[in-house]
């Protein structure tokens, strides 16, 4: 998505006491961050931030880290973060938030950080051109990635509206040893709760796109 430069984002990101300036520095040792043994979920791409400023306050048993690599989506999730958290009148204490481009998210999360759950929604499919593919954030050079910190039985939630993408997706992670636990190819008829709507999902679903939704799990 494409989003104008906000000139606010990046001096309010870097006055944000959740948001992590240099998460590099933290590569193996996230659980120091929150100073606690909950388990830690991720959303790689959180735009700006419709599914963790839901999902985040509503489980403060879990710790959040939420990932975009666009400072004025991220200057944008950080204000909707604080307006949720807020409205509940709770202290941000569950969630970071940060930049980086996620194809070298293995310099921020490694050996060591045992995160339980990757949730990536409505990524790009990356479906113009076949060279581009492997930018996918499930193709198996990005799963490769995930498999040095993810948890063993740890998870990835994935949301889409493009078939294509879904589809070979689906490949990917039977690829990479991964077990697909649920699958829908129309999220709003299944049944499946909780589902944390998307500015995204609710694009598509107005014009009549069915959302695709699956849960992979890691062969322990």
């Amino acid at each position: 998505m494409r989003i104008r430069r906000k000139p606010w984002a990046e001096p309010e990101l870097k006055a944000c006491p959740f948001c992590i300036q240099n998460p590099e520095e933290y590569k193996g040792k996230w659980k120091t961050v929150f100073n606690n043994n909950n388990p830690i979920y991720i959303e790689l791409g959180c735009g700006k931030g419709g599914f963790i400023s839901q999902i985040a306050p509503q489980n403060l048993d879990i710790n959040f880290i939420a990932v975009d690599m666009i400072n004025a989506m991220l200057g944008l999730a950080k204000r909707n973060l604080e307006k949720s958290y807020a409205d509940k009148g709770i202290p941000t204490d569950n969630v970071r938030i940060f930049i980086k481009n996620i194809e070298r998210i293995s310099e921020v999360f490694g050996n060591g950080d045992i995160i339980e759950r990757i949730y990536i929604n409505f990524c790009n499919p990356w479906d113009r051109k076949t060279k581009h593919q492997k930018r996918r954030l499930t193709h198996p050079r990005q799963l490769e990635q995930y498999l040095t910190f993810l948890a063993p039985n740890g998870q990835i939630y994935f949301k889409t509206d493009n078939d294509i993408l879904f589809e070979h997706s689906i490949e990917y992670l039977k690829e990479m040893g991964f077990t697909i636990k649920y699958v829908t190819y129309d999220l709003h008829q299944s049944g499946f709760k909780p589902n944390y709507i998307t500015e995204h999902e609710t694009m598509f679903s107005q014009e009549g796109i069915k959302i695709k939704f699956l849960i992979a799990e890691r062969v322990a």
